[in-house]
């Protein structure tokens, strides 16, 4: 439906695959020198899809719309590498970019997930600049074999504010004539969108979200029933030191006292002492699962009070483990390294951004817009999944907390998404002003010749990642889903209607860049005009 043909249809999706299977390989390796979580397979293959699938419809959009323009096959080819190459080359730098802040958190899910979409990034925009030309090269105009009846194919835009025609050229001259409106309409919806999650309960699912129907479920409700604790996940109260102390065993003898009186914690274990006695080993049963807020609470409780007091005058040191204290630790880590991860992604793809466009402003703008459907996507996570509010309709399970995980997840995976939309479109704006001059023809044609193409590519990513929110396991559905809305959020709202009225707005000063900064290289996206130039012989003509 996108490309309005069906032949097309298997070079992005050969792109995909091609990217992903080089990817897994690649991980492969590096997970023979470290260790890696098991979910790293799963995001090779989501944004694999995804970026792999969206770099393709830029490339072949581009290069059809050059044979339109006249050019000769070769022509075609070399001008869509570089125009819409180049904005896939720095697209794909940006969510490298963004992934990376993932990498400076010390727990391996972070890592593990990082290195997984970077490496599944880098592949496809090596496929891209490579295999991508290669094979346009062979096929040609065949590309446009067996149109799709009813889609007609989108003419050429004669590049003036008014122009164009069709439903996005309708919308853009609707906000390029009231860009004030368009502006605080739609902003008022995404800060509106973005207030639940202020109330957000960060949490790690357990056995009890999963569905009914499962085993495991059951055979865990079955236990809570009959015990009232679970012993397959206990707290683990390590005591390093001398064990026989009798001050240790008063300690020993006094925590289990106060553990016996607290719900969350089932009968203490008999400490198991090593043979030179200078180490000690007491499991905990606990009344919920080992992500549950019970045992989460519990645990903490067992950390900051229980044990500290109980041991204080012995010649030991204890500390407490355990799932739940991996639980623990993945919340307080995350909570800790969230303002460098999020300053590191933002202050990168401002850097990149300005030496791209040669301009403060367009960067500013970008990192707003995308904070804005960012944090609009983390409101609706919360009010769906957390609230419950449609969770029904969309086939999605309500759960008491969001994985601890996901904000930094989403926030580096959709910053970088996003800043994909914003190269492609702000570079094709560029293009234009640099050929004329005209800010507003400028914007205006630039919304109208990419919005299609941007609103098909990010329905495609909606159902790649349509598919892993249907899934039963919630940690993928949240994943999913969040990534879903704010991809169509990003490609709508914002890069239909908040970019094009505030560059209206803004005019020329969109272009602004201080002297201090005229020193930085010159690396922008834009690859030249658009209209047809007369070259004496290009080699290997349409067949």
């Amino acid at each position: 439906m996108v490309f309005g043909a069906l032949a097309v249809v298997f070079i992005p999706i050969l792109l995909a695959i091609i990217s992903m299977i080089i990817a897994i390989g690649t991980v492969s390796l590096i997970s023979i020198v470290f260790e890696l979580n098991a979910f790293v397979q799963n995001i090779i293959t989501m944004i694999g899809l995804a970026v792999g699938i969206d770099y393709a419809l830029f490339i072949v959009s581009r290069f059809r719309e050059e044979r339109q323009r006249g050019r000769e096959k070769i022509e075609a080819i070399a001008m869509a590498g570089a125009t819409a190459g180049r904005a896939v080359f720095f697209s794909g730098l940006t969510v490298v970019f963004a992934l990376i802040g993932l990498l400076i958190i010390p727990q391996s899910v972070f890592v593990s997930l990082g290195i997984g979409a970077i490496t599944v990034v880098i592949v496809a925009v090596l496929a891209t600049l490579t295999l991508l030309p290669a094979t346009l090269s062979i096929m040609g105009d065949k590309v446009n074999r067996f149109k799709v009846p009813f889609i007609k194919r989108r003419e050429l835009d004669d590049g003036s504010e008014h122009g164009g025609g069709g439903f996005w050229a309708w919308t853009t001259r609707g906000v390029m004539r009231q860009p004030w409106v368009a502006l605080i309409v739609s902003a008022a919806f995404l800060i509106a969108a973005t207030v639940p999650f202020f109330g957000i309960n960060l949490g790690s699912s357990g056995v009890e979200d999963l569905p009914d129907n499962f085993q495991s479920k059951q055979g865990f409700e079955v236990l809570k029933s009959e015990f009232g604790f679970i012993i397959g996940a206990p707290a683990e109260i390590v005591i390093d030191g001398d064990v026989n102390d009798a001050r240790t065993q008063e300690a020993i003898a006094n925590l289990t006292s106060v553990l016996a009186g607290d719900a969350a914690f089932g009968p203490a274990s008999e400490a198991t002492v090593s043979d030179a006695g200078d180490f000690a080993l007491i499991t905990v049963p606990l009344s919920g699962g080992a992500q549950s807020a019970v045992a989460v609470d519990g645990v903490r409780r067992l950390r900051d009070d229980y044990v500290p007091t109980a041991f204080a005058g012995a010649p030991v040191e204890a500390f407490v483990g355990g799932l739940t204290s991996e639980e623990i630790d993945l919340l307080d880590t995350t909570s800790t390294y969230q303002p460098w991860v999020i300053a590191l992604v933002l202050g990168l793809s401002f850097i990149l951004l300005t030496m791209v466009f040669r301009s403060i402003v367009v960067p500013i703008k970008a990192i707003i817009m995308n904070l804005l459907s960012v944090g609009a996507a983390y409101g609706i996570l919360v009010l769906v999944f957390q609230e419950g509010f449609l969770n029904e309709v969309f086939g999605l399970q309500q759960t008491p907390v969001i994985q601890p995980w996901l904000p930094l997840m989403l926030f580096t995976i959709l910053f970088g998404l996003s800043m994909d939309y914003q190269v492609f479109l702000i570079s094709r704006i560029r293009e234009k002003y640099d050929e004329t001059g005209k800010n507003a023809s400028a914007v205006a044609f630039g919304v109208r010749s990419t919005a299609g193409l941007i609103t098909g590519a990010a329905l495609i990513m909606v159902a790649v990642f349509g598919g892993f929110a249907a899934g039963d396991l919630i940690t993928t559905s949240q994943f999913g889903f969040g990534l879903a809305v704010a991809i169509l959020i990003d490609a709508t709202i914002v890069r239909s209607v908040l970019v094009p009225s505030t560059m209206k707005l803004l005019g020329d000063r969109n272009w602004y860049l201080p002297s201090f900064l005229h020193w930085i290289p010159d690396v922008r996206v834009e690859g030249g005009s658009s209209a047809p130039e007369s070259v004496s012989a290009v080699a290997g003509g349409d067949d």
